[in-house]
């Protein structure tokens, strides 16, 4: 490359010193011949002086003849004109001396500007290492992508477990990375880009770093957050030197984790569009446009908010492909714990089997976390190898927090608690179809549990019918219905609990068009995010006043026929309650076992 050349301050101050001390040469080179003002005056009045210039300082002159040296050309150093008069009478020789300002000129000008300029040089040299660009001011339009060449990624497909799919998906891009001429024998191209999408934490960027380690390439990971700077234009510079680097490499896979804070759809920033954000978005679709996928160039990006990338990023011939990583099933989960326990000692009884089970919901991080937990849990407690109780104790740990037995609660309030937890497990227990209850405690957890309920699912569910859904709301309903039954008035314990009940009544009549009044119609379409929180529909609401106030009273009815159900099962096993209740006070939690015992006096309920 080129070799360019770099201004520097210090060029400027050698050109500034080279101006003056040529200044005061050029002065000498004009002064033909210094001669003392006393010396002026006697050939002034011997008239031998033709012609004279006065400046401030200096008097210059010709001469009317010659003098024997040949001079014909003088200067003289300018004095006050009374004080020569008076040194004229005493035949004294004098003459005047300008004195050199040239350090005073330095100090008062240059010296501040170089001062300012060392300030604003150390500055940027500051906010360049801050911002991670090596100390160079000149690297921000420089990509920050960390490179990994062939197998230094360390990783491969067998180090990703519980998304199958997905790597079915993803071998056909090793496939062509390493054999693009059997995969193009047919006229078929890899595709340029594909777009990893799941919720958080289920393995995209491990799926992504194991795609490149099987193709043994060069791997260029980089957040899509490291594109946006404070300087206009550097998102886009740094977006083309991406490229650039990678095609110098190819073949090659580019990587781009949380494409959301790169990719969002262009008009969400405000008015006006110029925003930076969208111009390095510009840029990458340019990009995706001009570069050729049978080079070996492939881009991979991932993201967890499908819903607010740009439309145009997502189109057919730029990230053709949209491969779903999903929160692992039983079968998944099995397979992920089966990698992470190689790396613990566990004890014989401990299976992932029985882990999974313990885990709906859990994503690879998530279950992760929960084999380090366990075995910390372990740790902690002196044991030789980690059981499933530890596995327990780690799953209660990451879901309802660290237990708090220093907070203590008056006798009132832990009786409260221990009716309404018992509450819910009766409820679940009672009703055909719910997931058993695996153990209950009154022993505080987390910022605000004062006690909680587990329970089990046996399998994963995809569907539920109403019944199954109502049932919910009346396991959700147990702790308030038995403080109306034990206390007859009821706490602000149930808050979390109502608050679950609404948001299942509401959808039961507005998106699952279960009401039979309101009849099978959709009056709010939710975009599930894969955040875990529903995303309303930002349109406004299609349907009149009447139509809401019927939604209320039906979301309202759903809610009351629910708890008055559950306050008239739980009347019916009024004595099994008292005595669940009366067990938990005194030994804190009940174990599956235990409430197995307690169930063989309790019949189904309808």
């Amino acid at each position: 490359m080129e070799k360019r050349t770099q201004f520097s301050i210090w060029y400027f101050l050698f050109a500034i010193f080279a101006v003056f001390t040529l200044h005061d040469l050029w002065v000498q080179a004009r002064t033909v011949e210094p001669i003392s003002y006393s010396e002026f005056q006697t050939m002034l009045k011997g008239g031998q002086i033709e012609e004279i210039s006065i400046t401030d300082n200096y008097i210059r002159g010709s001469l009317k003849s010659p003098l024997p040296d040949g001079r014909s050309r003088f200067v003289t150093t300018r004095v006050d004109s009374t004080l020569a008069k008076d040194l004229a009478g005493y035949d004294v020789k004098f003459s005047g001396v300008v004195e050199s300002n040239f350090l005073r000129d330095l100090l008062s000008w240059i010296l501040p500007a170089v001062i300012f300029v060392g300030i604003w040089i150390f500055a940027m040299r500051k906010f360049a290492e801050k911002s991670g660009m090596g100390g160079s001011f000149m690297a921000l339009g420089k990509s920050k992508a960390k490179v990994y060449m062939e197998a230094n990624t360390g990783v491969r497909f067998d180090d990703v477990a519980g998304v199958d799919e997905a790597k079915e998906e993803l071998q056909e891009v090793v496939g062509f990375l390493k054999d693009p001429g059997r995969y193009g024998r047919l006229g078929g191209r890899v595709p340029k880009g594909v777009l990893l999408v799941g919720p958080p934490g289920t393995g995209k960027t491990l799926l992504a770093k194991a795609v490149a380690g099987e193709a043994g390439v060069a791997f260029f990971s980089i957040s899509g957050s490291e594109f946006v700077e404070m300087f206009v234009g550097i998102g886009a510079a740094r977006v083309r030197d991406l490229f650039e680097q990678a095609r110098q490499k190819a073949p090659a896979i580019i990587f781009i984790d949380e494409l959301d804070a790169l990719g969002r759809a262009r008009g969400a920033f405000g008015i006006g569009g110029h925003d930076e954000k969208e111009q390095t978005l510009n840029q990458l679709l340019v990009e995706l446009d001009g570069f050729d996928p049978t080079t070996g160039l492939v881009l991979l990006a991932a993201t967890n908010r499908p819903e607010v990338l740009d439309p145009a990023l997502l189109r057919a011939g730029r990230f053709d492909r949209q491969v779903l990583v999903d929160r692992p099933d039983k079968k998944g989960r099995i397979a992920i714990l089966a990698v992470h326990m190689k790396k613990i000692r566990l004890a014989r009884e401990t299976v992932a089997e029985k882990v999974a089970e313990l885990t709906p919901g859990f994503s690879g991080a998530d279950l992760a976390n929960l084999c380090n937990e366990a075995a910390l849990v372990a740790t902690r407690r002196g044991a030789d190898s980690v059981s499933l109780e530890d596995f327990t104790n780690a799953v209660e740990r990451i879901v309802a927090g660290l237990e708090k037995r220093n907070r203590v609660l008056n006798p009132h309030e832990r009786e409260v608690v221990a009716y309404h937890e018992m509450g819910h497990a009766l409820v679940a227990m009672a009703l055909p179809g719910s997931d058993p209850v695996h153990k209950i405690s009154i022993i505080p957890r987390g910022i605000g549990a004062l006690g909680y309920t587990i329970q089990r699912p046996t399998e994963d569910r995809f569907l539920m019918t109403r019944e199954e859904l109502e049932h919910k709301m009346q396991v959700l309903l147990g702790g308030r219905a038995a403080e109306q039954l034990v206390f007859g008035r009821v706490s602000t314990g149930a808050a979390d609990d109502l608050q679950k009940v609404t948001s299942i009544a509401r959808s039961i009549v507005m998106r699952f068009g279960m009401d039979e009044k309101l009849g099978n119609v959709v009056y709010e379409a939710e975009r599930q995010s894969f955040l875990g929180t529903p995303m309303p529909n930002a349109q406004e609401r299609s349907y009149s006043e009447e139509t809401a106030r019927e939604i209320d009273c039906a979301v309202r009815q759903l809610v009351q026929d629910a708890f008055a159900r559950t306050l008239a099962l739980l009347t019916a096993q009024r004595a099994i309650l008292e005595r669940g209740a009366g067990e938990l006070l005194e030994r804190e939690t009940l174990l599956e076992a235990d409430l197995v015992r307690l169930r063989g006096s309790l019949p189904a309920a309808a």
